[in-house]
């Protein structure tokens, strides 16, 4: 008869293990069960199926290694799947496991089976890996669980992750033109600064030619760009990590975003992102049934924007004395009135979480919107510069070859 090793808590919420024999995993967790345990896991032991198991992942391939966003997005649709058929939360990870393509989410998602075989929760365990699971994972997992409403949160979760991944895909595929074009340009001068310049100008050196002052000026341009190429390759390369460095700062992060916010035209634009996600986040939690409160708690720590994250805190502690929030929101004057009133409109009959929605489908279209004019404005100004520009140093190149054709 197979052995089975087992982890349960008593009534006290003591964890105890131990090795059973029976017939399968139902009639031990029967017997656990009639003993006043509650069965956290149970794993067979016999040693045909240790070695099958093992065999099996020496042969597993993976397509990569890292984990990307459609990775968890079909780990979230699999799991909310899995649990609402009925199968436990670490079967489940098990049939996952066995199905993902990147070798760190194999060896994360065998982390959790471990973690929950030696009594951890599912969202303890999760939370031992914070750069895969944000602390929105976390908690709305942890909610799920108070509830007994795991599936249906996950659901939900699934839901935001494919609607936050196709909204970023939209994003990117909007900016990857001006960012090609751009790009395509700056390498264009650049080819003539350090290269073609130069040669006319070595050229022009041997005809001792007086240079007409356009000529000249971008012959001594490329000179000096020509010469100190390197050091200015190191110290862009210096200056962007020390950036970087900068707003990762509480302060300097703060200083960043206020002069983002206040660009003509791209603030609000900058603006609007951060509120949309702020809406994208509230709606997924407040549907979820997670309250106002711990919602406002979750996201404060979430967002990626420290101006709203502090107004998000200001916001949570107005709430907590009892203000309500479209009047915290209005306050504020990071919100526009549309946001305030829709929020009180929520408040007043009960539809919180359906305003919200509301709200993030709205900035997502404005979003969507902003992004065409801009590509659409973006791509004939910027060929008119670069031909601008380019046409400036071919100009500046032909004139001595004029004068060169007059000379008799």
């Amino acid at each position: 008869m197979p052995k089975f090793s087992y982890v349960a808590r008593n009534s006290s919420g003591e964890k105890l293990s131990g090795v059973e024999e029976g017939g399968n995993q139902d009639e031990i967790v029967g017997r656990l069960q009639a003993k006043g345990l509650i069965v956290i896991n149970t794993t067979i032991l016999e040693k045909k199926d240790i070695l099958s198991l093992t065999a099996g992942q020496a042969r597993r391939a993976f397509k990569r290694n890292r984990i990307t966003s459609e990775d968890r997005v079909l780990f979230c649709r699999q799991f909310a799947t899995l649990l609402g058929a009925g199968i436990t939360i670490i079967k489940s990870l098990q049939v996952i496991k066995e199905q993902v393509a990147s070798r760190m989410f194999y060896h994360i998602l065998g982390d959790l089976q471990k973690k929950m075989e030696e009594g951890l929760s599912f969202h303890e365990a999760m939370a031992k890996h914070p750069v895969v699971f944000s602390e929105l994972w976390v908690n709305l997992v942890e909610s799920g669980e108070a509830s007994g409403n795991l599936a249906l949160v996950l659901d939900r979760l699934a839901s935001y992750l494919e609607r936050n991944a196709a909204f970023k895909r939209k994003i990117v595929s909007a900016l990857a033109y001006p960012a090609i074009l751009m790009f395509v340009g700056t390498a264009a001068i650049v080819v003539l600064t350090v290269k073609i310049i130069p040669t006319f100008a070595q050229l022009f050196g041997q005809f001792n030619l007086k240079l007409p002052i356009l000529t000249q000026v971008i012959v001594n341009i490329s000179g000096v760009v020509t010469k100190y190429i390197l050091f200015i390759i190191a110290g862009s390369v210096v200056g962007f990590f020390l950036f970087q460095g900068f707003i990762k700062t509480k302060a300097g992060r703060m200083q960043y975003e206020k002069f983002l916010l206040s660009l003509p035209v791209f603030g609000e634009f900058f603006r609007t992102i951060s509120v949309e996600r702020f809406t994208s986040e509230m709606t997924t939690l407040t549907e979820s049934g997670v309250p106002i409160l711990y919602s406002l708690e979750i996201v404060e720590r979430s967002v990626n924007n420290r101006t709203l994250g502090e107004i998000i805190k200001k916001v949570k502690e107005d709430v907590r004395e009892g203000k309500p929030l479209s009047q915290s929101l209005r306050e504020s004057g990071y919100f526009d009135p549309m946001v305030v009133q829709m929020i009180s409109i929520g408040e007043e009959i009960g539809e919180l979480s359906n305003m919200f929605k509301r709200l993030n489908v709205f900035y997502q279209d404005y979003i969507e919107t902003f992004l065409g004019r801009f590509t659409a404005m973006f791509e004939p100004i910027m060929l008119i510069f670069m031909g601008l520009v380019i046409g400036v140093m071919v100009v500046g190149m032909f004139l001595p070859i004029f004068q060169l054709s007059q000379i008799r």
